[in-house]
């Protein structure tokens, strides 16, 4: 029987967490015919009775752990945690105020057991305003376009994967991990399931604009070295440019010409400088080699080395009761 641990981050959702848990429990009661099923809560600081929502669950269902952060360091960067501290053969993330509907498990498992390595939820369509809908279907074609390497469209987190693929993604060392663009980049055989993402089953989201917007330019970013490059695509044109307002300076000795000149001088020379200082930014900070989070253990029950089911088992072969 292979352990199947499904993770699952929360800031804050005092209220949401009991209802997420009545909500996957007969899911995870499904899947435990066929597999030792963990879930894992990667608590990310919370300053509210999240983790007392969680260790009243635990008390009651031994599957249950939970990782607590020192300190908030984001939604990916908790996953992260989760992708180096849990334990399995298989592996889920899934977003604890069911917008991803935890019932998707039982296709991923299939799907799993056709043969695929990887099985995501793709991001058909959302309740959510027209404007905002079309920016986020905007911002997976941008990061398609300028990535380096593949990215699947539509596709977040909410997925499961093999141990193989999490090895795979664990090779990545960054400060600033983009998991889902990891997930793309490694490879594996992977489908899609297609599904409209539902509303949030209670709280609020943590998301605001500013969020979105910082996390979609981080995201091309780590996916993308395209800004670096584009001073030199751009070079040519500046030339062209530079010496189409000198003729004109030249012919007409207008002041306006040459401070034109000036000006898209400086434009170019601030916006080549911009990039290369990000990226160098974010090169010297993967060079610390600092971990992106620190473990709070007065707060945190780690899974076993084995599974509850894979222990007794072991245990009965060698005559323990």
């Amino acid at each position: 029987m292979k352990r199947l641990t499904i993770m699952c981050p929360v800031y804050n959702e005092e209220g949401v967490v009991p209802l997420f848990f009545a909500r996957i429990r007969p899911i995870m009661e499904k899947l435990s015919s066929r597999y030792a099923v963990d879930l894992v809560f990667m608590n990310n600081a919370s300053t509210d009775g999240t983790l007392a929502a969680i260790d009243r669950i635990r008390a009651q269902h031994p599957n249950v752990y939970v990782i607590s952060l020192s300190r908030n360091v984001g939604y990916q960067r908790s996953l992260e945690c989760g992708l180096r501290n849990a334990k399995g053969d298989l592996f889920v993330f899934i977003d604890v105020d069911c917008e991803d509907p935890p019932e998707m498990l039982l296709d991923f498992a299939a799907k799993y057991e056709e043969g695929f390595d990887i099985v995501y939820g793709e991001r058909a369509d959302r309740e959510e305003p027209r404007a905002i809908r079309s920016a986020r279907k905007l911002f997976y074609r941008i990061v398609r376009a300028v990535a380096d390497e593949d990215i699947v469209l539509d596709m977040a987190e909410f997925g499961m994967f093999t141990a193989e693929v999490r090895e795979a993604i664990l090779q990545d060392n960054d400060s600033f991990p983009f998991i889902r663009s990891s997930i793309s980049r490694v490879g594996f055989r992977r489908i899609g399931i297609p599904f409209k993402r539902q509303r949030r089953i209670a709280g609020e989201t943590h998301y605001n604009l500013i969020g979105l917007t910082i996390f979609a330019i981080a995201g091309i970013l780590t996916a993308s070295t395209l800004p670096l490059r584009l001073p030199i695509y751009a070079l040519p044109f500046w030339i062209l440019s530079l010496i189409a307002i000198g003729i004109a300076y030249v012919l007409t000795g207008s002041p306006w010409a040459a401070l034109s000149g000036v000006l898209l001088f400086a434009i170019y020379l601030g916006t080549s400088v911009a990039f290369i200082a990000i990226y160098v930014a974010r090169t010297y900070k993967n060079g610390l080699g600092r971990p992106n989070f620190y473990i709070d253990h007065r707060h945190t029950v780690l899974q076993p080395d084995a599974a509850p089911v894979e222990a007794a088992r072991a245990a009965r072969s060698i005559g323990l009761r």
